[in-house]
């Protein structure tokens, strides 16, 4: 008989969700004696295309993941069959089973919008566990990032349309849907086609039927009945299986109990315009039009500028997987150590991959009204307070941070962005939004390189 695995994550197998050289480098590290304090920091060092902001997303799940990492007998054995591990003490094995993070956490508040370089999340522990924990951080931070910066870029296409997150049947992997749905939802969707983020997130569901539903019947005006006879209160039509005009007509006759109707296929600006004007014709002037197949923010602009009236959009593989650029550059680079209680700087000189020494903050300058100005990145002990938007996430291995739920970090969102200016929003060719290093920062990293050079 085939035995079968699911594969999908758990307590059990979280900590060798990694790749291996952070482990051999962990390996490496303690046969060696090392193991004192250092710093690590995440962030994004190119935007994707015709992006001009990001929407952090995705701490609750990367802290979840610090506080609750373990290494299991059954990984630990599995880990000292491996070739590269042969020849590894076994004080190190001992030392994976008493593995805790004991470490520090900074991070900016998930929903806040920020630019490339600035540090999103800050980890400073014994350099074992700041090592081993970089794969998996980057995963959760870098994909919800991405998406909630997708979803954010979709609602400001539609011009206040509600938008519905359709895309968990083409997320890449059953995992990636709920965390899909729940970055849509920190980005500005309404709600989820995903019923496990409901359930578990809270995050409100959404949906309505196949066209296979309306194949099963021997006419469509009988599906559209049964349909509406399971779900009086609730029912949205699909009306483009055979002919959509033909099909609004037909849903009309539901009456006004009629919640929806949704338009799949076809010439939206057209169909939109007709379906209104026979729901208006027959005094269902409430009921709402619902557009979807393969929309993104591109397509969703170009249907309002051409006036096409569509109230609601339910928008699926274009989010989910960010289809225009598929793929967010954060990086997690080492930038400062300590070694009997002193600190050495760290940074990267490789062409095309610079990074700035030392522990730092964001500073955000804003005007009276708090719209947002410029950023400064800074080192950490130069700003703090109001402005600063760095905070202290956990502290010796212990949260101490009050997470917020599923709608505070939609709002934090939605704030963040109305004070970005539009100029900085626009889907294509959106300006710059000014970011620079600090005078102090700027100093440091010069004095950094001339030390390197005289070594």
């Amino acid at each position: 008989m085939t035995n079968l695995e699911s594969l999908f994550l758990t307590p059990d197998n979280m900590a060798i969700d990694t790749d291996l050289y952070q482990l051999t480098m962990a390996a490496a590290y303690f046969e060696s004696g090392i193991n004192y304090p250092a710093t690590f920091e995440l962030f994004v060092r190119k935007l994707p295309y015709n992006r001009s902001f990001l929407v952090a997303a995705g701490l609750e799940q990367a802290l979840h993941y610090l506080l609750n990492i373990r290494f299991t007998e059954e990984a630990i054995t599995y880990l000292r069959s491996q070739s590269p591990f042969q020849k590894i003490s076994d004080a190190f094995f001992d030392y994976l089973r008493r593995f805790r993070f004991t470490g520090s956490v900074h991070a900016m508040p998930e929903g806040t919008v920020f630019f490339p370089d600035e540090p999103l999340l800050r980890i400073t522990a014994p350099i074992i566990e700041a090592q081993i924990v970089e794969t998996y951080l980057l995963t959760i931070v870098n994909y919800q990032t991405l998406i909630a910066t997708k979803a954010a870029r979709v609602i400001h296409a539609a011009q206040g349309r509600a938008v519905v997150d359709f895309g968990t049947r083409r997320a890449h992997g059953p995992q990636a849907g709920v965390l899909a749905a729940r970055a849509s939802f920190i980005g500005g969707c309404v709600g989820t086609s995903n019923v496990l983020a409901g359930y578990k997130l809270g995050i409100p569901i959404v949906g309505t039927a196949a066209h296979s539903f309306t194949m099963t019947f021997d006419t469509e005006m009988e599906s559209f009945e049964k349909y509406y006879q399971a779900f009086p209160d609730h029912t949205i039509l699909l009306i483009d299986t055979y002919d959509t005009i033909e099909g609004a007509r037909r849903a009309t006759r539901i009456g006004h109990k009629l919640r929806g109707v949704r338009l799949d296929s076809g010439d939206l600006v057209s169909l939109s315009k007709q379906v209104r004007q026979i729901l208006d014709a027959a005094g269902l002037t409430e009921v709402k039009i619902v557009a979807s197949g393969d929309l993104n923010e591109y397509k969703i602009a170009d249907l309002l500028a051409q006036g096409a009236p569509i109230d609601l959009f339910g928008v699926g593989t274009e989010l989910v997987t960010s289809r225009d650029d598929p793929a967010l550059a954060g990086v997690y680079k080492l930038v400062e150590q300590e070694k009997d209680g002193v600190v050495s700087f760290k940074l990267k000189l490789s062409s095309e991959k610079v990074t700035y020494p030392g522990k730092k903050q964001v500073y955000r300058r804003t005007d009276e009204d708090g719209n947002y100005l410029e950023d400064i990145i800074c080192r950490e002990s130069e700003c703090r307070g109001k402005g600063a938007l760095i905070v202290k996430v956990v502290e010796n291995g212990e949260l101490c941070y009050d997470l917020p739920n599923m709608k505070e970090i939609q709002a934090r969102a939605s704030q963040n962005l109305s004070h970005l200016s539009d100029n900085y929003k626009r889907i294509e060719n959106a300006d710059q939004y000014p970011v620079r290093k600090s005078s102090k920062l700027e100093a440091l990293r010069e004095s950094v390189e001339d030390k390197l050079s005289r070594d």
